[in-house]
């Protein structure tokens, strides 16, 4: 058998703790759960271990409070960070969660120099320009979870509004994870055919609208906690293309160097994922509104960006 590539997941509050599960139940990986509070990875850890026994894998998983059980990890997913809370955007966590950010990131690049870096804290662009600044990994191997959640929400809201299977449904979400995503309309299919033939445009425009309120949606119904279940199967799917070389294309959030016109900024664009991390970005023919919109996103989330450099500096 094959040696089980290490997958350490840095944060184990809910979506951490449901990542790991994933990941062990995949039976592919041994899994690393590191958390700050004492005993809580430990406790979600031996929790998990235990359930292999019934549901059959074998994988290695355990729970640690520091990174040196990290060391050699060939992935590691970020999750740590302070969550939204209700009447809370994603990018008033910035001061916080950069600071928070930075030290994972120091302290993972130490004990795993070769890793893919994934990241799922909030505000999740700025967080993940903030792991690629920080890290000074290539670009290749620092993407964040942003598109792959937005665009799974967007096919299942087409998939009830239509009563279909949402294996027929096919959608593209680009842009900044947050109020400005960039749903691809004119791209998405039902069985192959064109969203706009099977819908009119103002119930297009309001599954586009449920998509950019999907997570407060669920902040809302949960009153004191937010997404977890959407998101680590989202950047689980991120964790098995790049792991099993699969050449997946999923929105991610990635470094931009003059691709679909923008600069020094990460945002959510197709990427073709394999062994090597981001292999390319997917360009896409774009109208003229698509594009900016494109850049309306991708400028909002470059002003945190610039905040986050200055806090970068202090």
């Amino acid at each position: 058998m094959s040696k089980r590539p290490k997958v350490s997941v840095i944060g184990a509050g809910s979506v951490g703790g449901s990542v790991a599960q994933r990941l062990v139940e995949h039976n592919r990986y041994n899994v690393v759960l590191v958390d700050v509070v004492e005993g809580l990875p430990q406790g979600k850890a031996l929790d998990l271990a235990q359930a292999g026994a019934v549901r059959g894998y074998e994988g290695r998983i355990w729970g640690t409070n520091g990174y040196e059980e990290t060391t050699g990890s060939e992935a590691v997913v970020i999750v740590s960070g302070f969550p939204r809370k209700p009447g809370m955007s994603r990018d008033e966590l910035l001061e916080t969660n950069t600071h928070i950010v930075r030290s994972v990131v120091q302290q993972t690049v130490a004990h795993s120099p070769h890793a893919f870096l994934l990241m799922v804290t909030n505000p999740l662009d700025v967080m993940t320009y903030v792991a690629y600044r920080v890290s000074q990994f290539p670009r290749h191997r620092v993407l964040g979870m942003a598109g792959a959640l937005d665009s799974a929400r967007f096919r299942t809201f087409i998939a009830e509004e239509l009563n279909v299977s949402v294996d027929n449904v096919y959608a593209l979400v680009l842009g900044g994870h947050g109020d400005l995503i960039v749903p691809l309309v004119r791209y998405a299919t039902v069985a192959g055919r064109p969203l706009r033939e099977w819908l009119p445009e103002d119930r297009i425009q309001a599954l586009v609208q449920r998509t950019r309120d999907a997570g407060a949606e669920i902040l809302r119904l949960l009153k004191t906690g937010s997404a977890y279940v959407a998101p680590s199967a989202a950047i689980c799917e991120m964790v098995d293309a790049i792991m099993a070389d699969r050449k997946k294309i999923i929105p991610c959030s990635v470094y931009c160097d003059g691709e679909y016109g923008l600069k020094n900024v990460c945002i959510g664009l197709p990427v073709k994922l394999g062994s090597h991390g981001m292999e390319t970005i997917v360009p896409m023919e774009l109208t003229s509104d698509e594009q900016s919109a494109l850049e309306r996103s991708a400028a909002a989330v470059q002003t945190l960006c610039r905040q986050a450099d200055r806090l970068l500096t202090t």
